[in-house]
């Protein structure tokens, strides 16, 4: 029962979050707000692209291609098909390859 209001609260607190923003600003949207809607998607991308190649090893036994072949695919359909869910699961899927097969 205590895990059912537990789970209760933290859907309820979740969704009024989620709903707030359009709540508060209706129809009046503050500049700042659209700008933040368009800088911050590509700041938080970048900044997993740094976490994840943070550790890469140059001097081990693959040197880092994986990773840099991996990067060059997803940089590559990222321009040219412009769907970020396309290229980072085919640039997962050639990296999991490259290290399951080759390297």
């Amino acid at each position: 029962m205590r895990a059912a209001i537990l789970i209760a609260v933290m859907s309820a607190v979740t969704v009024l979050l989620r709903f707030l923003p359009f709540l508060i600003f209706r129809n009046n949207t503050p500049p700042y707000i659209i700008y933040l809607g368009k800088v911050l998607p590509p700041a938080i991308i970048g900044m997993l692209v740094i976490y994840c190649l943070k550790d890469v090893s140059f001097s081990a036994n693959s040197h880092g291609l994986p990773e840099l072949i991996a990067s060059v695919f997803v940089i590559g359909l990222q321009v040219w098909k412009r769907n970020t869910l396309i290229s980072i699961l085919t640039g997962t899927i050639i990296y999991m390859l490259l290290i399951q097969s080759i390297f």
